[in-house]
């Protein structure tokens, strides 16, 4: 292979390490995934247990700390609640876009002819359909739910990358390196996996941190249009249920649910950012 990933990632390493603040956003993140994770291991108080009376503001305890709702629940706790949510989606989610459009684009650029205008074909019809349209569609046939809104965005975000997957591809894969490697009898699979994909790793790194971000807020406004997670667990819930509470006067639980997804959302743009900066060969 033409470039040794290792330096590139030791280099990448080494930059993000003198940014502070794009570490402090990495801690967000990482803060984030643990409030995740506690809930999924019961270390959550539970949202549904009522804490106060209806629409109490907020004090200095920490149940009410940001207030309670129309039945005395907190909105901290149902805030805790959403971001287990809104994490899971944003992972998972990830977890089937990100290897599909590696593994598509690869595959495209490689073999090239039908194989590439096929899937060429594939992901032009799904950019010609408005993507919270399908998005929404897919949601309606597979149900309401976590797994439905997981399934929906995952199979409409893996186009972006597998673009930009295709076309390193087909840069790389007549480069002497390739050739070599074919030359020496390496079959395809080998040659793609353990010779062209690490010398365009950077990609999927990148994208992985821009589709949380993309899952993240893609649920909170198919649950605000009501298909998405209707148990209440949502940021999207407490949103929608916001609309008519502004006009009470009632402002703390639309506070609460905007600061928690301001901060993740910005964290995961400023992480993007540095980790574009930091592993995109075209600018090191």
């Amino acid at each position: 292979m033409i470039a040794a990933p290792g330096g590139l990632v030791g280099r990448a390493v080494a930059n993000l390490r003198r940014r502070r603040f794009v570490l402090f956003c990495g801690g967000v993140v990482a803060l984030y995934t643990l409030i995740a994770l506690a809930g999924y291991v019961g270390l959550l108080p539970d949202f549904q247990e009522r804490v106060g009376g209806s629409y109490e503001p907020p004090t200095l305890a920490p149940a009410t700390i940001l207030g309670t709702d129309i039945f005395g629940r907190s909105v901290l706790y149902k805030v805790l609640a959403g971001t287990r949510t809104a994490m899971t989606i944003g992972f998972v989610v990830t977890a089937i876009s990100i290897p599909l459009g590696m593994l598509l684009g690869a595959v495209a650029g490689y073999y090239g002819g039908k194989v590439d205008a096929l899937v060429v074909w594939l992901y032009s019809v799904v950019t010609s359909i408005p993507s919270i349209l399908l998005i929404i569609g897919i949601s309606y046939v597979l149900g309401k739910g976590l797994l439905a809104v997981c399934l929906a965005l995952g199979l409409v975000g893996w186009v972006g990358l597998c673009r930009l997957t295709r076309g390193e591809v087909l840069k790389h894969k007549g480069r002497e390196y390739v050739l070599a490697a074919q030359l020496l009898g390496a079959g395809d699979a080998r040659v793609i996996v353990r010779h062209i994909l690490p010398n365009v790793m950077h990609l999927p790194i990148v994208t992985a941190s821009l589709a949380v971000l993309d899952a993240i807020k893609s649920e909170v406004i198919l649950t605000f249009l009501g298909v998405g997670i209707q148990d209440g667990d949502s940021w999207g819930t407490m949103i929608q249920d916001a609309t008519g509470e502004l006009a009470q006067g009632i402002w703390w639980p639309l506070v609460g649910v905007t600061v928690a997804m301001f901060a993740i959302i910005y964290a995961l743009n400023v992480v993007g950012d540095a980790l574009r900066d930091a592993l995109d060969p075209k600018l090191n």
